[in-house]
């Protein structure tokens, strides 16, 4: 017996299961991640006290990852409507308007605490479950994109955990045929403990063939298809919703183990049977797996389900009902189909060698009832689990203001600050990593990794979507509010510096424990300078993700609200590269105030040793008049190159300009001649040329400060910026496998 809520409610319970006989104790709900006050609302809602299975179903759909109870009080407050909206967060995917019957379906998702367990399995297996995603909705996937974090080169495990999601991500993806098209990478000892590994997907279908995930019509038949369920993965939702500590190496058995080669058999199948009128709801069986996809399937259409556990597609003998319904196995989905329908999808996933059963129908009421060997082994209220879950207002204290620079230091040497900053592990050249994807697959791809977005083309058409993963930790951290504008608006920069037209985001919140009155605080600074941004520029969100208790031993990361952009090329042949592409073109810096900002700058930290001062900040109007007279440019063709600066300031960003079009940069003398104009990280900016004489006047701040031409940059020579970009990483990386 336990005291919870001032009643004495009994938490002993058998459940007899293939002879074996499971007893709950207070230690076995512990183990499940309840606290005392939420095992009182699992009895109370049940009106008796649950057996093993209900309170497995109980504890993944109420974990973090599944119910977002620390968060989704907040996430309400970001911005999710425009006219090019389809759908909105809560479907599996967002939804946009991409013009002539298009849709843009995509999503972002973490894969965190998986990756750092088991780091090939944990990253291959973020990017299946996002490609289903996607394609539950009816979308063909043209693009994956990744967003990662690690921490220092030299910290234990890094190099291995380096390789191994850098390994499954192109593994799983370069096998399912779907292009790995760009994304970053950053280094900080805040994520020694517990890396993050974000994958996101894009897919294109037409408007009237969108499938969404609400069961209806009672009768109507439940259908599994995909991979047969094992034991892998049980309890990866609660995993994934905890902290990690020492022992966090004992929950290897929690990843799951993917298969591409499968997942492209369930594309192809799943697309052609959406060409029909069979399916009425469809839902991958992601985190919780058959728990989660059927609670969900059920609730948003207002119905129960039955369903028979004896018929669920298993691959090792004598599965329990628990193990069944908490398996996180990969590459498997469940459908709701038309009566009548099954012979046809039958057929369908036959054909792909995939498992087809009909394990349950749609029924009248609101529960979940689940059977086995003829008998009931539970029944729960949908209600609970799903939309009556708990949700926590939790405390939280605001991130102190950070004191302004005031001791700002000068450099030494100019050009030796740009060899090392060019070479330091958050500017090296990712080659090495994004070389190991295929991002040519499937021939759509027209802009390849190493720009400031991606570019693919909607297959048959001139038609193109631009795609970006932005955030900058350092500034969250330092100014949650300020770093939540600025990792919306520098992806609402990158689409513009393509040449797109910026529609929407999906995001993902990585943060530590929101327990913690400081991290929930981070929290909610980052969604309110999120959501200023987002109305400012036009930018919804439409769909996103929340990962939390990443740390280990109560080191958290820094806040990482991870962005994915999307935006639309009427005609790539209008696209934009950042490289110089003729010699004698001005160089001119558009927006900005060019104060010099130094706070929280790669060069502060890299060069000086610091990480001080407030980050920049981000003048939101200004920032969208810029962007759009760089769209005119774009569009008018007045620009030969245009690349946004961010990490490093002007001096970078034109040393990237060079490095990719092979000509160095001219700068005037009066021009970056201290750190604080080289390498200052003021917002809303961007480095263009043009032909001489193109620009005449302009309705924003323009500066023009050189022209391209010669072999130098800064005073380098290309060829030893070049060695030091692109050498710098293969070779911190070098040893542990």
């Amino acid at each position: 017996m336990t005291e919870l809520q001032g009643q004495r409610v009994t938490v002993r319970a058998t459940f007899a299961i293939a002879g074996c006989m499971t007893e709950i104790t207070p230690q076995i709900v512990a183990e499940h991640g309840f606290t005392p006050d939420e095992y009182a609302r699992v009895v109370a809602s049940m009106g008796r006290v649950p057996n093993m299975l209900e309170l497995g179903i109980f504890s993944v759909m109420w974990s973090e990852h599944c119910s977002y109870k620390s968060s989704r009080m907040h996430l309400a407050k970001l911005p999710t409507k425009a006219p090019w909206v389809i759908c909105g967060p809560g479907e599996n995917a967002g939804v946009i308007d991409i013009g002539d019957g298009d849709a843009a379906i995509f999503k972002m998702e973490s894969h965190n605490h998986p990756s750092f367990i088991e780091p090939y399995q944990g990253a291959a297996t973020g990017v299946g479950g996002i490609l289903r995603d996607v394609f539950t909705m009816g979308a063909r996937p043209v693009a994956n994109m990744n967003a990662l974090r690690f921490g220092e080169i030299d910290a234990p495990k890094m190099k291995h955990l380096i390789k191994g999601v850098v390994a499954g991500i192109g593994g799983y993806g370069n096998c399912v045929g779907v292009p790995t098209v760009g994304g970053e990478t950053n280094f900080h000892k805040a994520y020694d403990g517990n890396i993050i590994v974000n994958a996101m997907t894009v897919g294109i279908a037409k408007q009237d063939k969108i499938f969404y995930s609400a069961a209806a019509g009672i009768g109507n038949p439940v259908v599994y298809v995909g991979s047969k369920t094992g034991r892998d993965g049980i309890h990866g939702a609660t995993m994934a919703s905890a902290e990690f500590d020492d022992s966090s190496e004992d929950k290897r058995p929690t990843v799951q183990v993917g298969d591409p080669f499968t997942e492209k058999l369930l594309i192809e199948a799943c697309l052609e049977l959406m060409a029909s009128d069979a399916i009425v709801a469809i839902q991958d069986m992601g985190a919780a797996g058959l728990t989660s996809s059927s609670v969900e399937m059920a609730s948003k259409g207002g119905v129960g389900l039955r369903l028979d556990l004896d018929r669920v597609p298993v691959r090792e003998e004598g599965m329990t009902p628990y193990e069944m319904m908490l398996s996180e196995s990969q590459e498997r989905m469940l459908m709701v189909l038309r009566p009548g329908g099954e012979g046809i999808a039958e057929k369908i996933f036959r054909k792909w060698e995939l498992d087809f059963a009909v394990i349950g129908e749609v029924v009248e009421g609101g529960n979940l009832t689940l059977t086995f060997h003829g008998e009931v082994v539970g029944d729960i209220p949908l209600g609970p689990l799903a939309d009556e879950a708990p949700k926590y207002d939790r405390p939280w204290v605001p991130t102190p203001k950070r004191a302004p620079l005031t001791d700002v230091p000068e450099s030494t040497d100019i050009g030796a600050d740009l060899l090392k900053l060019m070479a330091c592990p958050d500017l090296a050249s990712k080659r090495w990593i994004w070389e190991q994807y295929d991002h040519m697959v499937g021939a759509d791809t027209v802009q390849r990794p190493g720009g400031d977005a991606a570019v693919v083309r909607v297959h048959g058409t001139k038609k193109a979507l631009a795609i970006t993963t932005d955030c900058t930790p350092r500034y969250c951290f330092a100014d949650p509010v300020e770093g939540g504008k600025q990792a919306v608006a520098e992806a609402w920069r990158n689409l513009i510096s393509v040449g797109a037209r910026p529609l929407a985001i999906t995001d993902c919140m990585n943060f530590g424990a929101p327990t913690r009155p400081e991290i929930m605080g981070q929290f909610v600074g980052c969604i309110e300078g999120m959501a200023e941004a987002c109305l400012a520029l036009d930018f919804p969100v439409v769909s996103g993700n929340v990962s939390l208790y990443n740390e280990t031993n109560g080191v958290g990361i820094l806040p990482t609200p991870a962005i994915g952009g999307v935006g639309v090329i009427e005609d790539y042949d209008w696209r934009c590269s950042m490289a110089f592409s003729m010699e004698g073109d001005e160089i001119w810096v558009v927006g900005g105030d060019y104060d010099g900002h130094l706070g929280q700058s790669l060069w502060l930290r890299e060069c000086q040793g610091r990480e001080d001062g407030p980050p920049p900040p981000v003048d939101l109007l200004a920032e969208r008049r810029t962007g759009e007279f760089i769209s005119d440019l774009i569009r008018w063709d007045n620009v030969t190159a245009v690349h946004d600066v961010s990490d490093g300031g002007v001096l970078v960003a034109l040393a990237e300009m060079a490095l990719a079009g092979g000509i160095g940069a001219v700068v005037y003398d009066d021009e970056m001649r201290s750190a604080a104009e080289a390498f200052g990280e003021d917002q809303g900016r961007y480095v263009i040329t043009t032909p001489p004489t193109t620009i005449k006047e302009a309705p924003v701040r323009m500066r023009r400060i050189g022209w391209t031409g010669g072999s130098k940059v800064g005073g380098i020579e290309l060829s030893a910026l070049r060695a030091a970009h692109e050498g710098a990483l293969p070779a911190m990386l070098q040893g542990e496998l």
